[in-house]
């Protein structure tokens, strides 16, 4: 790649810019940089019921094993996927990372907590103030049986941007 933006990827359907690979690249770095402390103090401070971090996993693997490791029998529906832009998308010849089915395998995928829905909204808040991170709702907890899965109609949370104001 010329480090120009002039590369294209081009799948069936996809066309990725060298640019927008650089800028998710580059994101992700930022992201792995700034999660944790942050993180764990606003988790103390919300009294978080679980956590975990993304990585080799994906979300739903590490989502199954927080649902798994609950004392009672819940299940966590993710709603939402946080992918930097257009990284889920299909590029012919290269590897599909599962990234739409919650297997993505991540370096530093983020921090998936467990907050009671009427503190969620002031966790967020609190997240963008004092440590100037967006952070974003991803999924909710119900009765179950200690499982994790993905809506059929999930969305996507595109991240374009630095999550850092």
């Amino acid at each position: 790649m010329s480090g120009v933006g002039t590369e294209t990827f081009i799948g069936s359907q996809t066309q990725l810019t060298e640019e927008e690979v650089n800028n998710a690249y580059y994101l992700a770095t930022e992201s792995m940089g700034h999660l944790n402390r942050s993180a764990a103090e606003l988790m103390l401070k919300y009294k978080s019921n679980g956590a975990t971090d993304i990585t080799g996993f994906g979300i739903l693997g590490h989502a199954e094993n927080l649902a798994a490791a609950q004392f009672g029998d819940v299940d966590l529906v993710l709603e939402a996927l946080p992918v930097f832009n257009k990284m889920h998308l299909a590029v012919d010849g290269m590897h599909d990372f599962g990234v739409m089915k919650g297997y993505s395998a991540e370096t530093s995928g983020g921090i998936l907590c467990i907050i009671s829905a009427d503190k969620a909204d002031d966790y967020i808040k609190d997240s963008l103030e004092t440590f100037g991170q967006t952070v974003w709702k991803v999924g909710h907890v119900v009765e179950g049986t200690k499982k994790a899965y993905l809506k059929d109609d999930i969305q996507t949370i595109s991240i374009d941007q630095s999550f850092l104001t």
